[in-house]
Formats: C-alpha cells, sequence, structure tokens
C-alpha cells in the first residue's frame, strides 16, 4: 500500500484506518510484553516505504524506578533485549496489514522524555517476494 498522498480516492480512504490499526497493534505488544500499555499511539507514513509509530507514556512502574535512579542507559538496554527478541510479532502486523514485507525494523526510547519510543518499518517496494525482516535473525 501507498502513502496517503500516493493512490486512488478508494486507497486514500482507507488509510487512516490501516494507520490506527497498526497503531492499535503496536499498543497491544507493549502490553503485552511490558505489562502496560502507551497512553497514546500515532502511526505516519515517512515517504513511500517507512511507517512511523510514535507511542508515548509507556514506561511500566519499575522503569520509572531506573529513571528515577538515573538508569536510562540500562533501561534502554533492557527495553531493546526484548524489543528485538520479538521482531518478529512486530512486523507481522504491519506486513499483514499493508500488504508489504518489513526490510528493516528499528526501535528506539528516550528513557528521559517518559518513554516517549519510536517503532520505525522500511518497507520493501510492492510485489517483493523475498524474505522478510522478520525471517532474519532476531539479534542482528
Amino acid at each position: 500500500m501507498c502513502p496517503p498522498d500516493v493512490g486512488t480516492d478508494d486507497e486514500r480512504t482507507e488509510k487512516p484506518s490501516v494507520l490506527a490499526s497498526i497503531s492499535s497493534e503496536m499498543v497491544r505488544l507493549y502490553k503485552e510484553q511490558f505489562g502496560r500499555g502507551p497512553t497514546k499511539a500515532r502511526t505516519n507514513w515517512s515517504g513511500r516505504d517507512m511507517l512511523v509509530v510514535l507511542l508515548e507514556d509507556t514506561l511500566t512502574p519499575a522503569e520509572r524506578n531506573l529513571v528515577a535512579l538515573g538508569e536510562y542507559q540500562r533501561l534502554r538496554d533492557v527495553r531493546m533485549l526484548f524489543q528485538y527478541a520479538r521482531v518478529a510479532q512486530f512486523c507481522e502486523p504491519v506486513e499483514r496489514l499493508t500488504g508489504r514485507k518489513v526490510r528493516s525494523f528499528i526501535s528506539g526510547i528516550d528513557a528521559a522524555a517518559d518513554g516517549m519510543s519510536l517503532e520505525v518499518f522500511v518497507l520493501h517496494p510492492e510485489g517483493y517476494d523475498g524474505p522478510s525482516r522478520a525471517d532474519l535473525d532476531s539479534g542482528a
């Protein structure tokens, strides 16, 4: 599927529901993985081949304690460990909802900014039939 500014009128009208569905899936994954979901989530196209999911207020009580102790790097390290251990679970809804395979998955958190997180998905071109990022080693 194309970003909102590209495609037919029918495709443009379905984009918000696809983007909202991806946001909902990311909230669900965070809740499953960390025990609580973010309070806000928004997904946007960034060009033709990249989706950016912004998640706000993602920290658990234990992670807030790490922030209070100034342990930002430890918090980032633990988050990244869990995020990259579940690459396939993060890529699956994006691939299912867009009909395109994920080329690259990039996850990040700003621990000092109340756990604001980004999940970035770079997609292969439409029609690509090779392996997905989810098929690659999850630790890479």
